[in-house]
């Protein structure tokens, strides 16, 4: 079972590294064909050159802007089985890659599998609130599948599709901007397979966007759009701040 993973990157100079040597340490940890593709997104500093030094390493050019057609770009261009989406500020911690294998191993009908977000550069009461908010959102996500058949929880960042469904859903929406792509992954897989959320698969990242835009505001917006996608089809929100150094 051939995985791979996409990794979008939009001026990403000073995390990209860091975020390769979590994923190279971990496929040095078990035998599995694997490949690692990040998307130099319209980048203006050294991230396209940063993540060349790797070894192994693709990069793929998308010039247009944007996180979702960064994330088809990747897709498009790998060949894997599975397609592990991470962010460029994440960090995978020891086992995440035994846990998915091994999990899409187990249930071959798996069609998403999901985590949290760890953030390690936040507080600890911060990082209290944004698992209650995780676990609101699980309950949310559980009562709105039970009442009205709709519901599906990924968090972006830190999901894993198989293949054969993202080519069956049509791929990525990239008419989305930013605000409820990993909704809208969500809902149209749940449409032909079951997308699973777990605890047990959590991945480090950068609260750069919390810090900048307030915890509050932020888990609000999130809050809004994934009411918005799975009722109505569509993020609420189209506009978003991009918290990355040379932004507009």
């Amino acid at each position: 079972m051939k995985i791979s993973f996409v990794i979008p990157a939009y001026n990403e100079q000073d995390f990209i590294g860091p975020c390769l040597e979590s994923v190279m340490r971990e496929l040095g940890t078990i035998e599995c064909d694997a490949e690692v593709i990040v998307v130099n997104n319209a980048s203006t500093d050294a991230t396209r050159e940063r993540a060349l030094a790797v070894p192994d390493v693709r990069v793929v050019d998308e010039p247009q802007k944007g996180l979702v057609r960064a994330r088809e770009a990747g897709y498009l261009a790998s060949s894997g089985e599975l397609i592990a989406n991470i962010d460029s500020d994440t960090r995978l911690p020891e086992g995440w890659l035994t846990t998915v294998l091994e999990t899409f191993r187990q249930d071959p009908d798996l069609a998403a599998l999901s985590g949290p977000l760890i953030y390690y550069d936040m507080s600890r009461a911060g990082r209290a609130m944004v698992r209650l908010f995780y676990f609101v959102g699980y309950l949310v996500s559980a009562v709105s599948k039970r009442v009205t058949g709709k519901g599906a929880m990924v968090q972006g960042g830190n999901f894993i599709l198989r293949r054969a469904v993202l080519d069956q859903i049509g791929g990525y929406d990239t008419s989305i901007e930013f605000y409820g792509e990993d909704t809208d992954v969500a809902r149209r897989v749940s449409e032909v397979g079951r997308v699973r959320w777990t605890f047990a698969l959590p991945i480090y990242s950068s609260a750069r966007r919390m810090k900048g835009e307030g915890i509050v505001v932020t888990g609000l917006r999130y809050a809004l759009n994934y009411v918005w996608v799975v009722l109505r089809g569509r993020p609420l929100t189209k506009d978003y701040k991009d918290i990355r150094p040379g932004s507009d």
